[in-house]
């Protein structure tokens, strides 16, 4: 089934357009309180498309995912109650991030900022409980910036010539990404 390629190639045309960083700060913004979309999917085309800005393009995913993931962490805090219910399908999740909050505290956060765990439960569970909004921040800021300058990084060591051999592979490495989503949610439903 293709999936991933015309995704990719939709964003491919986004991260040339003249307004492609508003695009990627308001997918980076939703996606860390509300989005279903991993923001990385964005990211690394639009690094590929303009590798000089790949590391400008790191800088704006993270300040707009922090900024996203105060706000997951407010409706979290305020609203969780009211919220609860549309995350029905990620209960386990919630579940497990509740434990883990109780066990590692802030490390949970910078841990769910790397992973592809979706960031979101995190940032709505961490206003729940009630974690120090400091340390939330502090570990929002270090997790997702670890994610996103890793693939500036690799974007910008790879060079533009990598672009094509990406796209070649991209059902291959989406594939793989909703397989190792799975396994780590398996992994914690078995728990």
């Amino acid at each position: 089934m293709q999936l991933f390629g015309g995704l990719y190639d939709r964003v491919m045309e986004w991260a040339r357009h003249r307004h492609a960083v508003r695009y990627l700060s308001a997918v980076s913004f939703a996606e860390s309180s509300f989005f279903p979309v991993p923001v990385a999917v964005m990211l690394l085309p639009m690094a590929f498309a303009d590798v000089p800005k790949a590391w400008h393009l790191a800088k704006i995913t993270t300040l707009f995912s922090v900024l996203g993931g105060i706000v997951g962490y407010i409706i979290g805090a305020v609203a969780f109650q009211a919220v609860e219910p549309l995350l029905s399908h990620y209960a386990s999740q919630l579940a497990q991030a509740k434990t883990w909050f109780g066990q590692y505290g802030p490390w949970v956060v910078l841990m769910a900022g790397f992973s592809p765990i979706p960031y979101k439960i995190f940032t709505l569970t961490a206003g729940a409980l009630g974690l120090a909004f400091i340390p939330f921040v502090v570990a929002s800021v270090i997790g997702r910036a670890s994610q996103f300058y890793l693939i500036a990084a690799l974007v910008t060591w790879l060079g533009p010539g990598m672009e094509p051999r990406v796209r070649q592979y991209i059902e291959w490495l989406g594939w793989s990404m909703v397989v190792i989503v799975g396994g780590v949610i398996t992994v914690l439903n078995l728990r």
